[in-house]
């Protein structure tokens, strides 16, 4: 799951995947803004088939690899 979120991320901001690891904060050292947190969503939408309510969009969700895995891994359970 991490790898694929890791490949969604590099892919789409043109990142070098040897700069990002699992705790890399995404909108910190900017990743991500809110076009990259948009396109993010569409893809756990469409990859994992979950439903991300509005209430569940902040940095403990989605600000690291390791907190969107756990996001999921919750969103799945």
């Amino acid at each position: 799951m991490k790898e694929q979120i890791r490949d969604f991320v590099c892919r789409t901001t043109f990142s070098d995947p040897k700069k990002i690891n699992d705790g890399t904060l995404l909108f910190d050292e900017g990743i991500f803004d809110s076009m990259g947190l948009l396109n993010l969503i569409s893809f756990l939408e469409e990859d994992f088939n979950v439903k991300v309510a509005d209430s569940e969009l902040d940095a403990a969700n989605f600000g690291s690899i390791n907190a969107i895995a756990l996001y999921l891994e919750k969103k799945l359970n």
